[in-house]
């Protein structure tokens, strides 16, 4: 059991039994787990709460984006908080929060009170990525961490992919308040393992006065860029006025955020830590990592519902072994990362990836679940090999006092990669999918002899069924412009892929700035403070 009386020089580790550490990661496992899901699990229930609700499409998306500016906003903020109400209470705090709200997002009966709700939901759901990752870094030993980051990192990974179909099963077979109401149970017992179990932390920064005019430039800034990357592609980007004056308010606000907290002596966010090169690397790594890991997430699907036709839950089933990949690769890397250096193992992981994003570049109309099983599976696997290394060659090198802030920061680069990648494949999708069907509109015209006869088949099949000529023609002309943009959209959808594994190959030099040798003689080191 831990201490209060603890020394600052002391490794917290050796305060906690082993019996302790355990139960200790299982309630902040449980913590993240919730929070991870939550992100998602709301995207397949939002056509039941429009219904319920009584509001439009636009109005509803309000209800995730609500959330996940919350979430974005308060993540780099954790370190500075974590600091001044003690680790113990602030994560307590949180996840009473984030089950009070659950509760009360499932009772809501108005658009405005769920999204008041979600907003809460997101705010005390950004300790319960970033404190809980802190946490387990302090208190286990560097000998453990790898098996410790491997079971942590499913539920980090395997989330986002888990909560859709989570939530299609809870909403076909129940309602969508029960989306909500699972987590209260959950909540309850990480709380009362955090209360019971957790300790503050003995190496906690000493942090004077609250640093108002920083929270203010960080919210301005982040909750500008997160609706810019939220709502860009609904408003036509910066062919609307409101997304125009939010990327203004997005990047003046964070400019003035960076230069305020490297000058006043008592920031909110410790910026000083990216003065180290793994760290930084490591964290523009991550902010790849959540492009590709939400942003396939997000295409995917779209790819299979839209082009296949499957029903969200099916979608679900056949990206379901991917997660399966990733929840059995981690802890086998949570053992190799004590036996081989972290950037090797990234570098594979990087690799692997490349791999599986060239082979989802084959996609055709006719592409389903057995072609699609083995790209997934290397891609499930290629996030194990990602996130464990990753994680630690990061977070390691940096000084326990300075590890809250950069769990936070990390984590925030991680999901703001994901709001843009969604962002940016949304629209990249839809537009090359325009550009392709221009060019297959060129190939029919009256010279194209195959073009011709396809329609002639087309209509002549039309016409033995009973149709009139002349309807027989329009029909078949349908038809075959429905074939053409089926067509654009699958070529669109295989560039999109290519993207992805062109931006994770450019990733591969940053390696360069990790620091060699195995994770246990990376451990310990100063930092910047």
């Amino acid at each position: 059991m831990a201490t209060e009386a603890a020394s600052p020089q002391t490794a917290e580790y050796v305060l906690y039994t082993g019996t302790v550490r355990w139960i200790i990661l299982i309630a902040v496992m449980l913590g993240t787990l919730m929070q991870v899901i939550d992100t998602s699990i709301v995207n397949v229930a939002i056509p039941q709460m429009m219904g319920n609700l009584g509001a439009t499409l636009d109005q509803i998306g309000w209800v995730s984006t609500g959330y996940i500016i919350a979430n974005v906003i308060v993540l780099p903020l954790t370190g500075w908080l974590s600091s001044t109400f003690g680790r113990k209470r602030y994560l307590a705090a949180s996840m009473i929060i984030f089950t009070v709200a659950s509760f009360m997002c499932g009772t809501a009966n108005s658009l405005t009170s769920l999204i008041i709700y979600r907003i809460l939901q997101g705010a005390g759901g950004a300790a319960l990525l970033s404190t809980a990752q802190a946490t387990m870094m302090e208190i286990f030993p560097p000998r453990q961490l790898g098996t410790v980051q491997a079971i942590y990192g499913i539920g980090i990974m395997v989330g986002p992919t888990v909560g859709p179909t989570l939530g299609g099963w809870i909403t076909d077979n129940y309602s969508w308040p029960w989306i909500f109401f699972i987590n209260v149970p959950i909540g309850i017992v990480a709380t009362i393992l955090t209360l019971k179990y957790v300790h503050d932390s003995p190496h906690k920064r000493a942090r004077a006065g609250v640093d108002f005019i920083g929270i203010g430039f960080l919210a301005i800034g982040l909750g500008s860029l997160q609706t810019v990357l939220e709502k860009g592609n609904r408003e036509d980007w910066f062919q609307s006025d409101l997304i125009s004056w939010l990327a203004f308010f997005a990047v003046a606000g964070l400019i003035a955020f960076v230069i305020w907290e490297l000058r006043t002596p008592h920031p909110a966010v410790n910026l000083h830590i990216l003065r180290d090169r793994t760290f930084t690397a490591g964290s523009v790594i991550a902010t790849v990592v959540g492009f590709g890991l939400y942003g396939g997430i997000f295409i995917l699907p779209v790819y299979l519902q839209q082009i296949r036709q499957y029903s969200a839950q099916q979608s679900g089933w056949i990206i379901f072994p991917g997660a399966m990949a990733t929840a059995i690769v981690m802890p086998i890397i949570g053992r190799l990362v004590g036996r081989f250096s972290p950037r090797r193992l990234t570098a594979l992981g990087v690799i692997a990836f490349v791999v599986s994003m060239y082979m989802l570049t084959h996609l055709t109309l006719d592409t389903g679940p057995d072609q699609l099983f083995w790209p997934l599976v290397i891609r499930g696997a290629a996030m194990g090999f990602l996130f464990v290394p990753l994680t630690l060659a990061t977070l390691i090198s940096l000084s326990p006092r300075n590890m809250a802030d950069g769990t936070g920061l990390f984590n925030l680069f991680r999901q703001l990669g994901g709001s843009a990648g969604i962002a940016f494949l949304s629209t990249f999708v839809a537009r090359r999918a325009d550009m392709h069907r221009a060019t297959l509109v060129e190939y029919i015209n009256a010279y194209n002899p195959v073009a011709l006869q396809r329609l002639h088949d087309i209509q002549a099949g039309l016409m033995a069924k009973g149709f009139a000529a002349p309807v027989a023609k329009q029909q078949a002309l349908m038809i075959v412009d429905r074939m053409v943009q089926a067509q654009a959209m699958v070529m669109s959808f295989s560039d999109a892929f290519l993207v992805i594994g062109v931006v994770f190959l450019f990733t591969l030099p940053l390696l360069l700035f990790f620091k060699k040798g195995r994770i246990e003689a990376m451990s310990g080191g100063a930092g910047p403070d």
